[in-house]
């Protein structure tokens, strides 16, 4: 039997600790303005799948992987920019991210390797903003269920090959539904740019289009409010017009400028509405009975 291959630590993490885009031109073949490195990524993974695990050529195939993707990690850090971290650090947090949904993809399931990088790269993100802080207070039991979703989630997309609904995880952790929901929703009191923005923090052409626009992928909160119990009677509360937007958006799959055409109103409306709404479902689903109305905001 073979050596247990060694994650990429050495070669490919100091290549991504000083990669500049020159540097990338030169070990893809990609030049600036020919597209992203990484489209059409999975025939590397069905070699690196074919390849011995004492084979040589493996660890050449993985950073070539890492390598065309690191566009992909650089976008998404730019995306929680500005938010009181170094820029660096994110890039670099964004980076082993990569590095470990390259180790952790199984391209025998037949989805594409961006579904999969794209949540758990902003899922190790996001984790290192809930190390150092909260948009609200938060309980700490809540807190601490939160850390434990993300590998069951990631577990749970390999197993299903689909992004796992709330019930899903509950039974995964053996956990009550509503506090999951409840940690759940908790993970966004992070303030962060969605993936439907465009621009790279510029004002010229160059910017990249936004990665979900391309992906065309599937809100997986869609299925997380679908499951979502507490929300339930929050959502009744609603006045009529948020409610009735809300149900378009996550239950209807409806996008915002459908919304906006129908109500006759504006999209950045829609967006508005829609980020108030939830803001205040998550402030009410936070509160505990005892502690209702105190939640805050953190300074």
């Amino acid at each position: 039997m073979g050596k247990p291959e060694e994650p990429l630590v050495n070669e490919t993490t100091e290549a991504i600790t000083d990669h500049r885009p020159e540097d990338r031109a030169a070990s893809t073949g990609h030049m600036p303005g020919d597209g992203d490195s990484y489209d059409n990524i999975e025939p590397l993974f069905a070699e690196l799948a074919a390849l011995a695990p004492e084979d040589p050529r493996r660890r050449a195939v993985r950073e070539q992987i890492v390598r065309r993707c690191l566009p992909l990690a650089e976008h998404i850090a730019r995306r929680f920019a500005g938010r009181g971290e170094a820029f660096d650090d994110l890039l670099q947090i964004s980076r082993l991210g990569l590095v470990q949904a390259v180790d952790r993809f199984d391209e025998a399931r037949g989805s594409s390797f961006l579904s999969f990088a794209i949540p758990t790269i902003m899922g190790e993100v996001r984790r290192h903003f809930r190390d150092h802080t909260w948009a609200v207070r938060v309980p700490r039991g809540t807190k601490e269920l939160h850390l434990r979703i993300g590998p069951a989630t990631e577990t749970l997309y390999q197993r299903l090959g689909r992004m796992p609904t709330a019930r899903e995880i509950a039974a995964e952790l053996d956990a009550d539904l509503t506090d999951v929901t409840r940690a759940l929703i908790a993970g966004n009191a992070h303030t962060s740019n969605s993936l439907d923005a465009t621009g790279d923090d510029q004002d010229d052409d160059t910017s990249p289009p936004a990665v979900l626009a391309r992906l065309g992928g599937e809100d997986p909160c869609y299925r997380l409010l679908e499951d979502a119990m507490t929300l339930r009677p929050l959502i009744a509360q609603l006045p009529q017009r948020e409610r009735q937007i809300l149900v378009w958006r996550y239950f209807a799959n409806m996008t915002q400028v459908q919304i906006a055409e129908r109500l006759d109103i504006s999209q950045m409306q829609v967006s508005r509405i829609l980020a108030k709404t939830l803001r205040t479902l998550r402030e009410q689903a936070l509160a505990e009975p005892e502690d209702a109305g105190s939640i805050t905001t953190a300074a």
